[in-house]
């Protein structure tokens, strides 16, 4: 019996970027230091930062009255970056430089006439973000059963993607909106992160029988990771620590793939890969 972890698994750029400047912010300055929002999505990595750092977590911007704060790595809309200025806040923005072109190519597709599409969650930080640069001029699709849902298809349409979603998908959705537009502009804002993740997890499950994949319960790339698992053939089990795994997944079980959400931390992954190894599925490099 054996564990494998997947070739790319884990913090991507973005992730690594966004704590960089945190943890470079939070030794120099003299000051309270918070996240506007949770900086990533995983309750784990987001607890060791005020643990190791004192970083304070905001849902609102209300809840600071001085200091610093940093943006999110998803993004925020601009009225809420602008008020934060306005109450006299220093303002970092850690955003993904991935999702900030996401941003400035969905505001551009509006500026210039587009009815603008973005694909994604309608309800996650970096959609709601993204929306907000577009002045909220946009429709958020998140399958494509809600674009065969709508009565009638601009005829001059242009496309940003969440960056972390399937490829398979986009695909999808553009080959329906080729076939009904006459003016189509689509801007491919899926992280290369994204599919480097989703290629080295397909490539696993595809030879492991049941597949662990570790991140946030409200990342979204994680749950889309799961997927991507399942379709390659793997029994797929989405968990966030390693008290979640059940050893009944693993009866009659010999090879078991790991991987992880692009907010997963190397820690976590490590203990789920030392529980395997006491279940009796020993790692193998």
């Amino acid at each position: 019996m054996e564990t494998r972890i997947a070739k790319v698994a884990g913090y991507c750029y973005g992730v690594k970027r966004a704590f960089e400047i945190v943890d470079k912010i939070a030794e120099q300055a003299e000051g309270k230091v918070s996240t506007l929002g949770p900086l990533i999505h995983n309750p784990q990595a987001i607890a060791a930062m005020k643990k190791e750092k004192g970083v304070e977590t905001l849902t609102q911007v209300d809840e600071a009255d001085e200091g610093i704060v940093v943006l999110r790595t998803h993004g925020l809309p601009p009225e809420v970056i602008q008020k934060a200025k306005d109450k006299g806040l220093e303002v970092i923005d850690a955003t993904c430089p991935f999702v900030t072109a996401e941003q400035n190519k969905a505001r551009k597709l509006v500026e210039n006439g587009y009815h603008l599409f973005i694909l994604g969650e309608r309800n996650h930080p970096e959609v709601i973000g993204v929306m907000g640069h577009a002045g909220g001029k946009g429709t958020v699709i998140e399958s494509l059963e809600d674009l065969e849902e709508m009565e009638k298809i601009p005829t001059k349409v242009g496309l940003v993607v969440q960056t972390t979603q399937k490829e398979a998908t986009l695909q999808e959705i553009v080959a329906y909106l080729a076939a009904r537009t006459l003016d189509l502009k689509v801007h491919n804002t899926i992280c290369s992160a994204t599919n480097e993740l989703q290629s080295a997890a397909r490539n696993l499950a595809e030879v492991m029988e049941v597949m662990l994949v570790i991140g946030g319960k409200k990342s979204g790339n994680t749950q889309r990771l799961r997927l991507v698992c399942e379709e390659a053939g793997a029994q797929s089990y989405h968990i966030e620590t390693d008290e979640e795994i059940n050893p009944e997944w693993l009866k009659g079980v010999e090879k078991v793939g790991v991987t992880a959400g692009a907010s997963t931390p190397d820690f976590m992954i490590d203990r789920v890969v030392k529980k395997l190894g006491k279940l009796g599925f020993p790692l193998k490099q």
